[in-house]
């Protein structure tokens, strides 16, 4: 078993009572299921990456227009067999907004969720519901550098303020999750 992604999954402190139940739940899961919680292969619930963009100023948040969702979310993806996420996160950051300079704030986890994803069309197959294993690292970026939608995923990419992503997000779900994160990297 490849043991990277379980040992930062296990140091992290849950913020609430959400994230101390989806961290028990997803180290639940990894017992179960082995190193398959790393691909697509184990379809009820596999390990996802997310990265929440910032810019220098800490004011905007770099977002994509998600086709499948209809919703402005922050970028990411499936580990695909990778253990150590954080590079996940990166890469997903730079393939769906087209920016080439990002880094993290740190290389720890900045949140844990188990997100349900309900069952959709994708490159014309269906998907049937499942759980994103999800964790999220709080990114820096320059707002000064080209951005582009990788147009098999999104249909957009923007910097969005971050006081006001209720107005974008029309996924409530999501809310949340953002919030925590702009609290954690208020303290950073």
């Amino acid at each position: 078993m490849l043991m990277h992604f379980i040992k930062e999954i296990e140091a992290y402190s849950p913020q609430n009572e959400q994230e101390y139940a989806d961290r028990e739940l997803i180290l639940s899961l990894i017992d179960q299921f082995g190193d398959a919680v790393l691909t697509r292969n184990c379809r009820a619930a596999h390990m996802t990456s997310s990265g929440f963009i910032v810019n220098e100023q800490r004011d905007k948040t770099l977002m994509a227009y998600h086709n499948i969702y209809q919703s402005w979310a922050w970028t990411g993806g499936h580990a695909d067999g990778e253990s150590e996420l954080l590079p996940v996160a990166l890469r997903e950051a730079m393939e769906e907004t087209g920016i080439t300079k990002v880094a993290a704030f740190s290389p720890e986890i900045a949140s844990i969720d188990v997100l349900t994803v309900p069952a959709h069309i994708k490159r014309g197959k269906f998907v049937s519901a499942h759980l994103h294993l999800s964790v999220c690292y709080l990114l820096i970026a320059p707002e000064d550098q080209p951005i582009a939608a990788k147009e098999d995923e999104n249909s957009g990419v923007r910097w969005l303020p971050l006081d006001r992503l209720a107005e974008f997000c029309s996924e409530p779900v999501m809310l949340p999750v953002y919030e925590k994160l702009i609290k954690k990297m208020r303290i950073l």
